[in-house]
């Protein structure tokens, strides 16, 4: 249960749809519990997140959207984030509040535009602050591949934002 946030973040990073995720997730917790008896004890989180990456990915091949379809709501957040929102609106200056706003949605709309390798290392480093070892133990990739993909992700999304400023 303390890896629900970052089960569900994850998956909502994959499938770029909440609703979808809630479903990756509910997966990957039932196939995390009928092979419990196979974990072998280590690091939990690394082990759940891995499932959850195959059912993302199992999820997206059995439900891949048509072309062109718009996979995410900025409207639908959780009620936790509209609290959390709210608190901070008494507690900054509502101009600033209004700035990181508009940064952070831009920023969630780059990482969307990135293809999916590069989006699951940079959510798995950068939001869920796990080490290259942990990522390399969850994608099933080298460490030096995880330090590769995120250079090369954080490169594109800089170039993205940097594309979407010039508009």
């Amino acid at each position: 249960m303390p890896h629900l946030d970052a089960a569900y973040n994850l998956a909502r990073w994959l499938t770029r749809d909440p609703h979808d995720a809630d479903d990756v997730v509910q997966e990957a917790w039932l196939r995390a519990f009928r092979f419990f008896g196979s974990f072998r004890g280590g690091d939990g989180k690394a082990w759940l997140l891995t499932i959850v990456r195959h059912c993302a990915y199992t999820w997206l091949q059995q439900n891949r959207r048509p072309e062109g379809f718009v996979e995410y709501d900025d409207e639908s957040e959780q009620p936790q984030q509209v609290e959390a929102q709210e608190t901070l609106l008494h507690a900054t200056n509502p101009q600033q509040l209004l700035i990181d706003e508009s940064a952070r949605g831009e920023v969630e709309r780059a990482l969307l535009k990135l293809p999916p390798e590069f989006r699951e290392v940079l959510v798995l480093r950068e939001l869920e602050e796990l080490s290259y070892k942990e990522i390399a133990a969850i994608v099933g990739i080298p460490s030096g591949t995880v330090m590769s993909r995120l250079s090369r992700a954080r490169l594109q999304l800089r170039r993205i934002l940097e594309a979407e400023e010039t508009r």
